[in-house]
């Protein structure tokens, strides 16, 4: 067999993307960088299609990069039950890491999300216009080094607990991520874990990976603009404001009021841990304050989200696992009945809860 055909049987084994990223990457980044990248690292090499017969060809694989609970080992491979085949660590510089997803308030006020890096204010306004490799202009204070952030009170020592911007919002560098490459279904369960089609934005964007393991340092800044040929791989990015009916109480009137809990931080923060990602941005996330439920009104908004609204969303996420197609998508219908149940617990809790228990989003310290 020549060398061209023995070629474009590897490609057909080992990189699977659909037609639009296929498009978006011709010109913009080596796909065949990733594989030769993980052997580069001594990862083991995929076996040679040559002696395969075709009812024993591996399953097509996609390239998928986690930033949020995903990074962390006890959700993606113990809750979500994902085995990848192979995983690289990377910089993506078109996008920020985000927090203005919309959860339960009282017990999950928001998660991660992306947005592409701009100049706007307006996140939800960042899907139509990326500028890549522009740092948000922002107006909230940050630390100017390392120092300034105590890794175990998760605070700027420059402001002092409960002083200053919004924590959540002062990484103003490449998102850091993993990629992981794992099979077609696999990549199914994931999409329809997260929602199945109906939460986020399925987009592919350029990575770049980590140095080399002798040359990579986690004392070293995470360097504004990373060099290096990148690759493309699928990722989640935030809903635009299209996505959602006008006034809909599913967009925050701010969306970096939410705390996250601190449950949802610790998968992350583990899973940067995990990793080995850099110093300065896993000093970031643990600079980000959790949400505390401190006053009697918020325990019994807990109560309430616990005992009332989880079983409920657990019953449509069953059902969206359920009835997902092949791709991890959930039907409309069903997706209709989900995005009408989440709109009616915001508007509930905008117009009832939040007066009579309390607010459900961020904490009483941290007003």
């Amino acid at each position: 067999m020549d060398e061209e055909v023995e070629s474009e049987l590897d490609r057909e084994l080992w990189f699977a993307m659909d037609e639009e990223a296929q498009d978006e990457k011709e010109g913009y980044a080596d796909p065949n960088l990733y594989h030769s990248i993980l052997l580069s690292k001594h990862q083991p090499q995929p076996p040679s299609p040559l002696n395969l017969q075709d009812d024993e060809k591996p399953e097509k694989t996609v390239l998928y990069l986690a930033y949020g609970s995903n990074l962390s080992i006890e959700k993606f491979r113990g809750d979500r039950g994902i085995e990848p085949l192979s995983q690289v660590n990377v910089y993506v510089p078109a996008l920020r890491l985000t927090f203005d997803l919309a959860g339960i308030p009282y017990l999950e006020p928001c998660f991660s999300g992306t947005q592409y890096r701009t100049a706007t204010k307006d996140y939800n306004d960042a899907y139509k216009s990326p500028e890549r490799y522009r740092d948000v202009v922002d107006e909230k204070e940050t630390a100017d080094t390392i120092e300034d952030i105590d890794l175990e009170s998760g605070y700027n020592n420059s402001q002092g607990p409960g002083n200053g911007g919004y924590h959540k919002d002062q990484w103003h560098k490449p998102l850091i991520g993993v990629v992981y490459e794992v099979t077609l279904t696999d990549y199914a369960r994931i999409i329809a874990t997260e929602g199945g089609g109906n939460g986020y934005v399925d987009i592919v964007t350029e990575c770049f990976p980590f140095p080399s393991n002798k040359d990579y340092n986690p004392n070293d800044p995470t360097p504004d603009i990373p060099e290096g040929k990148s690759f493309m791989a699928h990722t989640l990015l935030s809903p635009p404001k299209e996505a959602y009916k006008p006034n809909s109480h599913l967009i925050r009137p701010d969306p970096s009021y939410a705390q996250p809990s601190a449950r949802y931080l610790k998968l992350i923060t583990d899973g940067a841990e995990e990793l080995n990602f850099p110093y300065d941005y896993r000093a970031y996330l643990a600079s980000i304050r959790p949400y505390k439920v401190t006053t009697s009104g918020q325990k019994v908004g807990e109560k309430i989200a616990v005992y009332v609204l989880i079983p409920l969303l657990q019953i449509f996420l069953a059902l969206g696992q359920l009835f997902a197609d092949d791709e991890g998508i959930i039907p409309g219908w069903l997706a209709r009945i989900f995005d009408a149940m989440r709109e009616l617990m915001w508007m509930v809790y905008d117009v009832v809860g939040v007066r009579a228990l309390g607010d459900g989003e961020r904490s009483v310290d941290d007003m």
